[in-house]
């Protein structure tokens, strides 16, 4: 049994993996395609009312918190009573009733591959099938005192174009001696500034309260995997990020952190994201909620503390909106540019985010280098092998001499065969005479473990490896392998269904898994030489339906571990087991005598 403690440690390893794939992966994924299916079914059967119907007032703050009401809003309104987006990111526009961002398309992706897809859509107005709306307001307790809010008609300039060199300038009067000025600005990413400005000409003092808001009629379909947050999310106060589910926020209808002074609050999906970033420095109640009305909808918001402008006065108050992808170097810009708190943690690199966030920059920076990230994570394979080497040297290297001294420890099991005390206390210093861990073999497995999750995080979650073509037929890095050697890779004519889509990386990977186990020795027991035998074809399929990039990566790096494991085993004189092994499973074996 000792001689198979390393196989057995292995084999343990893989029935975690396994069962961890099926358990956190395989069973959402079930789920959330049940779950899609039944929201498609609902949405056929169920019409969504005309939300431009729904009262638009906006309660005062003392009474009750902004946003308990969707304000009027019309898809089908006039371009006379919008303001054109234009950048080299986005486009769409801004609607003058409310002053609301919700209508924007992102240039630079599609729904799919295809170079005729539809591009992405991220924000629609409150009439359409999936409004999803960012809007900031003002409220107060003057009964008779009219604030712009989601009712408000701003006043813009002829023909004016909002983009990264050319600013618009919203106004609006309220008819009592209270007028607003409204600048908003877009760089060329994705972050729009919105500068209010309020002059108080009344002749006495005003209070009142900024607000802002991103509302969203409906839950999107969403992925449903349990590394990948998509819902409501912030961070704000001293607990910092908050990450609220979709059907979590149905069930508890709101959750209303501590005031705070800084942060931002938003909706994040896979690859896309709204947030607000109130004025920092100045303290607001962020608020997570979910309005059952008129067919439902979710709500980020947040309502600062009153302030008050004195006659004559003029007070500003500035807000953020980004609304846009995910790029990494965008979001970190950001948060290092605007001093926006832990904005970073909109991309959710996970709990091991030290390990998952430095792999990306290895291989964004490999990427930048050879021009393709499936060669750059050939590339990072070959770096962590690098840094690794030492460590996986010396392990190859004790497993190399435990095949030398194998005569020596069957004459120790023979020689103690009824005192195992006696027999574990040569063996011990049998290791320790010739310099041998044990336990060694496990190390390359163990240290592989974590870089693989990492990278299984980065290829799903950045948005950098979306759509990322290798060569040939991999189109989608983060996309399984689209082939399937059951239709003999695409050349018989029909498909076949998703869990036979074996295509050629995974085989790749099966075969190199294959050969690498078989430089070791067939264990003696059947059945450890059974699970010997299938293992690599389990992991084939189960990794068939994980992103190309990932099955790469697993593929490369088994092939560089034989050849290190070879070299290693020779020059310690240890035999490499493959070729007896190969051929062994070529010879017929001997038939059993009839009993």
């Amino acid at each position: 049994m000792d001689n198979n403690r390393n196989f057995f440690i292995t084999i343990a390893l893989s029935v975690v993996i396994l069962t961890a794939w099926q358990v956190l992966y395989m069973n959402p994924r079930i789920e959330a395609q049940k779950e899609a299916a039944r929201i498609e079914a609902e949405r056929e059967e169920v019409k969504r009312p005309d939300k431009t119907a729904i009262n638009p007032s906006i309660p005062q703050p003392e009474a009750q918190p902004i946003g308990n009401n969707v304000p009027a809003g019309d898809a089908s309104a006039s371009q006379a009573s919008r303001i054109k987006i234009d950048t080299p990111k986005l486009s769409g526009s801004i609607n003058l009733a409310g002053g609301r961002i919700d209508d924007l398309i992102l240039k630079d992706y599609r729904v799919t591959v295809e170079a005729d897809s539809d591009k992405i859509t991220l924000l629609e107005p409150v009439s359409g099938a999936e409004g999803f709306f960012a809007e900031v307001g003002f409220t107060g307790a003057g009964k008779k005192t009219n604030y712009p809010n989601a009712d408000t008609t701003w006043q813009a300039p002829a023909n004016a174009v909002l983009t990264p060199t050319s600013p618009v300038t919203l106004t609006y009067s309220n008819g009592s001696g209270l007028d607003y000025s409204r600048t908003i600005s877009i760089d060329d990413n994705y972050l729009f500034t919105i500068k209010d400005e309020v002059a108080n000409n009344t002749g006495g003092a005003v209070a009142m309260s900024n607000y802002g808001r991103i509302t969203r009629l409906q839950a999107p379909q969403i992925a449903g995997f349990f590394i990948l947050h998509e819902g409501l999310i912030g961070v704000t106060g001293e607990k910092g990020l908050r990450e609220i589910d979709y059907d979590d926020l149905v069930d508890d209808k709101e959750v209303k952190p501590g005031k705070s002074s800084d942060g931002w609050l938003g909706f994040t999906d896979k690859y896309w994201a709204v947030a607000l970033v109130p004025q920092q420095g100045t303290s607001f109640q962020p608020r997570y909620s979910w309005f059952d009305d008129e067919g439902g909808r979710f709500q980020s918001d947040y309502l600062a503390d009153q302030f008050v402008v004195q006659p004559g006065a003029t007070k500003s108050v500035e807000t953020l909106v980004f609304a846009g992808a995910k790029q990494v170097s965008v979001i970190d810009g950001y948060e290092e540019s605007r001093g926006i708190r832990q904005f970073e943690l909109m991309i959710d690199w996970g709990m091991f985010h030290f390990i998952t966030k430095p792999l990306f920059y290895v291989i964004d920076w490999l990427f930048k280098l050879l021009g393709n990230f499936g060669l750059a994570i050939l590339g990072t394979t070959v770096l962590v092998k690098i840094v690794f080497f030492p460590l996986a040297n010396k392990s190859y290297a004790s497993m190399a001499r435990m095949k030398v001294v194998q005569p020596a420890m069957l004459e120790i099991r023979e020689k103690y065969a009824d005192d195992k005390m006696k027999q574990q206390q040569a063996m011990m210093e049998l290791y320790k005479k010739e310099k041998i861990n044990p336990v060694a073999g496990c190390w390359p497995i163990l240290i592989q473990i974590p870089v693989f999750f990492a990278l299984y995080k980065v290829l799903f979650v950045t948005i950098e490896m979306r759509h990322a073509p290798f060569f040939g037929w991999i189109q989608d890095l983060a996309a399984p392998d689209p082939t399937s050697i059951f239709n003999l890779f695409g050349l018989l004519p029909y498909d076949v269904p998703a869990f036979l889509l074996i295509g050629v990386w995974p085989l790749l990977m099966g075969i190199t898994m294959f050969l690498q186990m078989r430089m070791n020795p067939t264990p003696p027991d059947p059945t450890q030489a059974m699970i010997f035998t299938w293992m690599p074809v389990v992991f084939t399929f189960m990794l068939a339906t994980f992103p190309a990039g990932l099955v790469i990566y697993w593929a490369w790096n088994n092939f560089l571990s034989i050849i290190q494991q070879g070299v290693i085993m020779k020059r310690n004189g240890a035999k490499i087991e493959l070729w007896d092994n190969l051929r062994g499973l070529l010879k017929k074996k001997p038939k059993q005598p009839a009993e």
